[in-house]
């Protein structure tokens, strides 16, 4: 491969022993630069940024696979986790814009007598509760297997709802703010109640396919592997020990709390649309993103309606969800001027410290262009 001129440059400059001409001292790129950094925590890192005016520019590090050491495609697809409540309580804001869902009515209205036992009720938990994660319902990745038996086990709703309601809740409904994946299992099943089609179907249809975006899906029933060009996923326990492949696995276990598949730029796009408007009516994305504060997530971080408003290094705030998932972990934001990112990594993060990072590599990436 051939040098960039501006290097051939400086070396012949070098080893005439001549000091080198200023622009072949250019900066490195910010966001290259950090992502890099998170290789020695991560088989490989992967992000997309839009800057205000609509350019977008898609960077690599690492390995996509640790076997060949073949090199991550750009914008690749990877598995989204939680960033797919976006998409669901897009869905449920939308039916709510058409009078078909009302958001502090409680969930038994739509599914009646379905949230009971161990003090959990229904009667007492509004839409509204399960969208901002305030209904005290258990959370059932809690009680989940590790990855190690759970990779291929397909998954009902109806299960991972048992597994929550067979404890009590956290708190009473509103009392309290605690992260719940099984409000959002509610809400697909409420989705799927009130139009008579699967939350994956009707994701597709209102969302993905409005948008255009290719490279975002819904894995059809039992589909374990990731469709067109990925990295490998990985699950690492400690530091220092060998990763294991857990790319081709089943999300059932997520399903409306966190089963799509996307690439960077397709959550970008989303959330430009969202934010312009093209999926929700003014009042609905109003209530989104009216948020509550959210103990257990980062410091100044904020919970809409399956939204997190998070603030940034160069000021202002940013607007997204980021998703956890075995093999992924993913980061997103839109910025008020319409400055997106979105940052994935191929596995999950084993400490506090290498999951800042991450967090850090958004940061860079919306601030990068301001």
């Amino acid at each position: 491969m051939k040098k960039p001129l501006a290097l051939m440059i400086a070396a012949l400059a070098t080893a005439a022993g001549l000091a080198a001409p200023a622009y072949a001292q250019a900066p490195a790129d910010p966001v290259q630069a950090d992502l890099n950094k998170l290789v020695p925590d991560f088989p490989g890192a992967f992000a997309t940024v839009r800057d205000a005016d609509g350019k977008t520019r898609s960077y690599t590090a690492g390995m996509a696979d640790l076997e060949t050491e073949a090199e991550i495609p750009a914008d690749a697809r990877a598995r989204i986790g939680s960033a797919t409540k976006m998409f669901t309580s897009v869905i449920v804001l939308q039916l709510a814009g058409e009078g078909k869902v009302e958001l502090d009515a409680p969930i038994e209205k739509y599914l009646p007598k379905l949230i009971r036992g161990n003090g959990n009720d229904g009667r007492k938990i509004t839409v509204r509760r399960l969208l901002q994660h305030t209904s005290g319902l258990p959370n059932y990745t809690k009680y989940i297997p590790p990855i190690s038996e759970l990779q291929h086990q397909y998954m009902e709703p109806r299960e991972t709802l048992d597994l929550a309601l067979a404890h009590k809740p956290s708190f009473a409904p509103g009392k309290s703010w605690e992260y719940s994946n099984t409000g959002y299992t509610v809400l697909g099943l409420l989705v799927q109640k009130v139009t008579g089609r699967p939350i994956g179907e009707v994701i597709t249809d209102r969302i993905i396919e409005p948008l255009g975006l290719r490279d975002t899906y819904w894995p059809s029933l039992g589909e374990q592997v990731i469709r067109g060009p990925h990295p490998k996923g990985y699950a690492v326990k400690k530091p220092g020990e060998p990763p294991t492949d857990v790319t081709n696995l089943d999300p059932s276990w997520g399903w409306a709390a966190g089963e799509l598949v996307a690439t960077p730029g397709d959550v970008n796009r989303f959330l430009v649309g969202l934010m312009d408007g093209k999926l929700l009516k003014p009042a609905q994305l109003q209530q989104m993103k009216q948020t509550v504060e959210a103990p257990g997530l980062m410091k100044g971080w904020r919970y809409g309606l399956g939204l997190i408003k998070f603030p940034l290094s160069c000021g202002g705030y940013a607007w997204g969800h980021g998703g956890d998932i075995d093999g992924f972990e993913t980061r997103n934001g839109i910025t008020e001027d319409g400055r997106a990112a979105t940052v994935a990594v191929t596995a999950l993060p084993t400490s506090q410290a290498s999951a800042d990072r991450v967090n850090a590599t958004l940061d860079s990436a919306l601030c990068a262009g301001k």
